[in-house]
């Protein structure tokens, strides 16, 4: 049997693997935007939670980080 060497590659480029970082923290930061605005008594009707933070800007960028990851997949750096 030959001992053979196997040339083992990553199935995307360095600049794939930071754009799809960037893209995972930006979702990660949504959500972190979206979180809190909970009342300390259930009875209590909290205004908080429709904050423009919450209702608008979270949610932006969420699609804005689900859109960089679908870009660091897509992206093809062989391609000039």
């Amino acid at each position: 049997m030959k001992n053979e060497e196997q040339k083992h590659e990553f199935l995307f480029e360095k600049v794939n693997y930071k754009i799809l970082l960037i893209g995972i923290a930006v979702i990660a930061l949504g959500f972190l935007l979206m979180s809190g605005g909970a009342s300390d008594n259930p009875n209590v009707f909290n205004e908080e939670i429709f904050n423009f933070r919450r209702i608008r800007l979270a949610p932006t960028t969420v699609l804005i980080g689900f859109g960089i990851t679908i870009y660091a997949i897509l992206k093809n750096p062989k391609k000039k």
